[in-house]
């Protein structure tokens, strides 16, 4: 067995977190909870300090009501 060094380069890792890839790969998997949540929920990707992050949250007062008698965001993250 031979011995390999492996050195993590960290701008690139931090460069690819933050790509225009990633934040599409994060847009459809918002999008398809957003779907599967139902009427009254939104999405949006942002680029944060250390990576791209995307978020689903209950828009109106009827999502955020079924949302929390039913954990609808959680069930479709499923």
């Amino acid at each position: 067995m031979s011995k390999m060094k492996f050195e993590l380069n960290r701008k690139g890792v931090a460069d690819l977190m933050k790509s225009k890839g990633m934040q599409e790969i994060l847009k459809d998997h918002a999008t398809n909870i957003k779907n599967r949540a139902g009427h009254g929920f939104e999405q949006d990707v942002y680029v944060g300090q250390n990576r791209a992050n995307a978020m689903v949250w209950a828009d109106t007062p009827h999502a955020q009501a079924d949302n929390y008698e039913h954990n609808i965001l959680l069930k479709s993250v499923k």
